[in-house]
């Protein structure tokens, strides 16, 4: 059997040699997501259990870059996306205040997001 033939017959993974790079981790697997830290996270994108570790990241990121406001966009929908993101806006130490965005930028589906600079922490605040 040649080696062309011997990768047929193996799942793709195995023949691509890349142990599954392109599939996303199974249920069991532990996830490493990369995501480039921009002033704005869409959680549309994340399976509903995974949104609060990726909210947490993403804001410590966010501050440690240096970025002053960011918007954290998790849908209209029933409201239960948001009630989770302010339950973690409400104790997260980088944040100083949140707001509902205006209009222009998502309105109820959207949340903005003041942090405070690189290295300074502190008790969150409502605004």
């Amino acid at each position: 059997m040649s080696d062309r033939e011997r990768s047929r017959n193996k799942p793709p993974d195995a023949a691509r040699g890349d142990a599954g790079a392109d599939r996303p981790p199974a249920a069991d697997e532990p996830s490493a997501w990369s995501l480039p830290i921009e002033d704005a996270l869409d959680l549309h994108a994340f399976h509903p259990r995974d949104v609060p570790a990726v909210v947490e990241e993403y804001l410590h990121e966010a501050q440690r870059r240096g970025f002053r406001e960011v918007r954290i966009i998790h849908g209209k929908g029933t409201g239960t996306q948001r009630e989770i993101v302010s339950g973690i806006l409400r104790r997260h130490p980088a944040v100083i205040s949140y707001r509902m965005a205006p209009a222009e930028r998502g309105h109820w589906g959207a949340t903005v997001v003041r942090l405070r600079p690189p290295g300074e922490h502190g008790q969150a605040n409502r605004a």
